[in-house]
């Protein structure tokens, strides 16, 4: 059963890790690999801003292990600004660009914005849903409570799309996380543990924190999702678990403190090589 967690985070690239996860003078370039030698799947956050070229997806599908897996998001084009309306071209352009990653692909997240609602947007869901290709898999975020409602459940249920579940639960509500009823959809979960958003900006827009530590540990919350993970875990192929750095204040030690809990091995970097002994000068 542990073979089946996939954890990791919301992104590898953040300035605020060098010298804590990443190796000082380690280049940027090489953070992919370096974290990949650590976790076995990864959410792609920057295919939320554009699609990536197939040579950038191909880069990335070099620089991990065999059995690592991405789990890119959807364009923000497609999902915020034409709100899965009139979309064919950039999903085209967008499923081609991370066609390279094949067998690496874990689910594309397709995040809703909080004012895509069910009074105005359900048409314009189920025309989505019944184009989307079926040599992929899909997971839909849900922004707006107004989802909740049995026929969206089973609308996802019928185009095998996964209902991802989100923590966004207030630091000061933390221990309440995971007893919200949360949909199975498909034959696996995609959880996203991004805690509290008021932990990631100021109201100016400037940032509230800096992530290099366990911040607010949420230890309770971390109980709960495992009690909930080992109860559908049983009935799934897989569950993709990522967690942000606003969960806890530094997301790399949140998916160790997860993975301690659900008893499930994290991979193991390669041994640092040996310093070779000093030769005694024989007198």
């Amino acid at each position: 059963m542990e073979e089946k967690f996939l954890l990791g985070t919301c992104a590898w690239s953040f300035e605020d890790w060098r010298g804590v996860f990443y190796p000082e003078h380690l280049p940027p370039n090489a953070w992919l690999a370096h974290y990949s030698e650590r976790f076995s799947s990864v959410e792609v956050d920057s295919t939320f801003y554009h699609a990536p070229s197939p040579q950038v997806a191909g880069h990335w599908l070099d620089a991990t292990p065999e059995n690592f897996v991405f789990s890119p998001k959807m364009p923000r084009e497609i999902t915020h600004e034409r709100k899965l309306r009139n979309c064919e071209e950039p999903l085209a352009q967008f499923l081609a660009g991370i066609a390279p990653l094949h067998r690496k692909l874990g689910a594309v997240l397709v995040q809703l914005p909080p004012y895509f609602t069910i009074a105005h947007d359900e048409a314009a869901l189920r025309s989505f849903l019944s184009n989307l290709p079926g040599d992929f898999r899909f997971a839909v975020e849900f922004r707006d409570g107004g989802w909740h409602v049995p026929r969206i459940i089973h609308l996802l249920e019928d185009h095998r799309v996964c209902w991802a579940w989100t923590d966004v639960t207030a630091v000061e509500r933390a221990n309440e996380a995971a007893f919200e009823f949360l949909p199975r959809t498909t034959d696996f979960i995609f959880l996203r543990l991004l805690g509290d958003q008021s932990r990631k900006f100021r109201g100016d827009g400037s940032r509230a924190f800096t992530y290099r530590e366990i911040a607010w540990p949420r230890d309770t919350s971390l109980q709960h999702w495992k009690e909930k993970l080992r109860a559908a875990v049983e009935e799934v192929a897989r569950a993709f678990v990522y967690i942000n750095n606003h969960f806890e204040g530094f997301a790399p030690h949140s998916v160790q403190r997860l993975a301690d809990v659900l008893r499930v091995a994290l991979p193991q970097p390669p041994a640092e090589p040996a310093a070779p002994e000093e030769q005694l000068e024989l007198l």
